[in-house]
């Protein structure tokens, strides 16, 4: 769970996890937050690894691949810290990596009422065909924070997970596919929002198309020999 000031939301969301998983461990990555999100985690029961400035959820990310990595974790399932995704949907999403290395919660595929509008939405459906075209499957959310990970996907990203912006939620799976991981994509609604600052707004929509954009250009210029991978 990647946290960045998020004291109001992340003792309910681990509750909610450890409900939702009994016996998990529980990571929240603290992304150099300025308020009590550390303090709040660990006494909600999580393990708690704290940055010493914002590094962006593509930073925390990597920490907590690596994390997972060196103390042998098979499956690991990325969740905000928000409150926006539901930890209930997290054993479908485990289940999926029964056939695949990366399963994706889909806030598009039929199920909860989310809606992304203009700009926003012209870039989740350009993302979603040109990911699917390189994955050569059908993913509706490619932009989905709502992950499961199996061994490989792994070990990939501990060693390449981007921590630029946007990098966490494109290049990946950009990575993950070229590196032949098999990626599907298992149906969920999406909450609003219990505390925090959204990180877009409106008007911020057309610069995000633009940004987009440009990570996904950067992502397939990438040659894939420049992605590392330790072996098992």
């Amino acid at each position: 769970m990647p946290a960045w000031n998020e004291e109001n939301s992340v003792a309910a969301v681990v509750a909610d996890v450890y409900a939702a998983l009994p016996g998990v461990s529980c990571l929240v990555v603290d992304d150099g937050s300025a308020d009590n999100t550390a303090r709040v985690a660990r006494e909600a029961g999580a393990i708690v690894a704290s940055l010493p400035f914002n590094l962006g959820v593509g930073g925390a990310m990597r920490l907590g691949f690596k994390y997972a990595r060196a103390h042998g974790f098979q499956q690991v399932v990325q969740i905000d810290s928000d409150g926006q995704h539901s930890p209930s949907d997290a054993p479908r999403l485990l289940e999926a990596l029964a056939d695949a290395d990366i399963v994706i919660g889909a806030r598009f595929a039929g199920v909860g009422s989310y809606e992304a509008r203009g700009p926003r939405r012209w870039a989740m459906r350009l993302l979603s065909a040109v990911i699917s075209r390189v994955a050569g499957t059908r993913l509706t959310d490619t932009t989905s924070g709502f992950r499961a990970c199996g061994p490989r996907a792994i070990r990939i990203f501990a060693e390449n997970y981007p921590a630029e912006y946007l990098g966490d939620t494109i290049e990946a799976l950009v990575i993950a596919a070229r590196k032949g991981c098999r990626l599907v994509q298992v149906p969920v609604a999406m909450n609003a929002r219990t505390a925090g600052v959204p990180s877009h707004n409106p008007v911020k929509a057309a610069v995000y198309l633009g940004r987009v954009t440009l990570s996904l250009v950067f992502a397939l210029l990438r040659p894939p020999s420049s992605y590392q991978e330790k072996a098992a």
